[in-house]
Order: structure tokens, then sequence, then C-alpha cells
């Protein structure tokens, strides 16, 4: 198996999680009106510890250059804040009564067709947009149904019913 598909199941894994433990993080607060604020300020506290001490020790390690272009300084800069108001929107979504399972699918299944859209824009495939395989096309149209599916009939806590289980007034 490769290394990096073992990272990408890391992150897999972990962005899996967040979503359920930044919910279960505002919960636990106990302050209704500013308990999302509170998580996520320590969500931005455990970002400053691994995406500020873990790359900074990896460099010193490595004995690495500290010279870094302006360019690639700007686009890592808007990635941390088109990623953290992505994040904070994860919480906004929760405090407007998203259910985790509902929001984190939405998100989920969105994303990719996105980055498909964005990276294909900034990198046209070979032969331009008419060009597209239908296969990849299909996986795009099955990835929005996908995470439509899962948020529409999730299951509700508790065993309460859902709109695919729920019976009618008799």
């Amino acid at each position: 198996m490769h290394t990096w598909i073992l990272f990408a199941l890391l992150t897999v894994a972990s962005w899996g999680i967040y979503g359920v433990l930044l919910h279960s993080g505002q919960m636990a607060m106990g302050d209704p009106q500013n308990g999302r604020y509170k998580a996520f300020f320590w969500v931005g506290i455990a970002y400053l510890l691994i995406a500020v001490l873990a790359p900074a020790g990896m460099l010193l390690a490595a004995k690495a250059s500290w010279s870094m272009p302006s360019k690639g300084v700007l686009l890592s800069l808007l990635a941390g804040v088109v990623g953290a108001v992505g994040a904070f929107g994860v919480l906004l979504a929760f405090g407007a009564k998203g259910n985790p399972a509902a929001v984190m699918s939405i998100i989920f299944a969105g994303a990719p067709v996105v980055n498909a859209f964005v990276a294909m824009s900034l990198h046209p495939p070979a032969g331009g947009w008419s060009s597209l395989d239908w296969r990849f096309l299909m996986g795009i149209a099955l990835a929005a149904c996908g995470g439509l599916l899962v948020s529409l009939y999730k299951p509700a806590p508790g065993g309460a019913p859902t709109p695919a289980n729920q019976t009618a007034p008799k």
C-alpha cells in the first residue's frame, strides 16, 4: 500500500470524527449562547499546537531552510483562512440546529464536488471540459445524491422516527 493512502485515511478518520466531537464539545460547554464559540476557541488552540508546532519541529529536525517565497506564503495563508472559515461554518451550522450527521454528510459529499470543479478550473483537463469521462461526471452526481440521501434519511437519535419510517396518522 502506498504511504499517501494511509495519510489520506488518517484524514478521513480524523475529519469523520471532527464534527461529532465539535458538537459534543459545544454542548458540554453548558452555555447555549456561547458554547459553540468556546468550543471553537479550543479547536483553535489545538490547531496552534498541531499546525504550528508539529511542522516547525519537522522543519527543525530536517534542518530545512526557513526561506519561503511570498506566493507560497500567501497561498498557504489563504488555504488556512478557507479551512478555518469552513470549520467555523460547521460550528455555525450546529448552532443553527443542524444535526451533526446531516451537517457533516453535506460537507463531506459536497466538498469533493467543489474541489473537483475548482481544481479543473485552475488546471483544465487535457482536451477541455467536453473531454470529461462520463464516469467522472456520474461520480460527481452520486456524491451529491449520497450527501443528500444521508442527510435526509439519517437515523434519528433514541429510536425516534425518520421520514423514511414514519407512518401516516390513522
